[in-house]
């Protein structure tokens, strides 16, 4: 079963980029391969690893520093939500004030490519892995349907891939 890095709430992804920077070591360098004497020659590419979980993302396909630096904060937002988690109580757990705000009933409208999406994630995966695995139970923690919780977890494959990992360890059915 996967093991997890355990931090004090707040979540990592859930912080505003100010406060997550400090906690953020940033690396610029010189990209390789295709794109020209520019990509080749400007530190363009960027790296950045959250020191208190050594997690670390990359990004080097924009010609702009600063575009790199966007896409690589976004990417290590979404890997921090797959792999960082909270503790939480699985059973008098109450949604964040983020996710109230996004939820319209039973459902939870949220576009993947949203800032906000990494956040709505971790969330997500902290409950259900608190409960162990049980993404049923975890969707009426949270006050949405099962089927609006998978399109979440959905959206990014690794996490989908993860709960189906966790599930099967505990004898319980895929998730489709």
């Amino acid at each position: 079963m996967k093991e997890f890095l355990l931090v004090d709430a707040p979540h990592p992804s859930t912080i505003d980029e100010e406060l997550l920077l400090r906690h953020c070591k940033l690396e610029f360098g010189r990209g390789t391969g295709p794109g020209g004497q520019r990509r080749n020659k400007v530190a363009t590419a960027c790296e950045i690893v959250h020191e208190p979980t050594g997690v670390m993302a990359h990004a080097a396909e924009m010609r702009k520093q600063a575009d790199n630096r966007r896409v690589a904060l976004r990417r290590l937002r979404d890997r921090l939500a797959r792999v960082v988690r909270t503790s939480v109580h699985h059973e008098r757990y109450r949604p964040s004030d983020l996710w109230e705000k996004r939820r319209q009933g039973r459902m939870l409208p949220v576009n993947p490519k949203h800032y906000e999406y990494p956040a709505l994630l971790a969330e997500a995966l902290d409950v259900i892995v608190a409960r162990r695995w049980d993404v049923a139970g975890t969707a009426g923690l949270l006050g949405v349907s099962m089927s609006q919780l998978a399109r979440l977890l959905r959206h990014d494959k690794a996490s989908f891939d993860l709960v189906n990992e966790g599930r099967q360890s505990m004898g319980l059915p895929r998730l489709r």
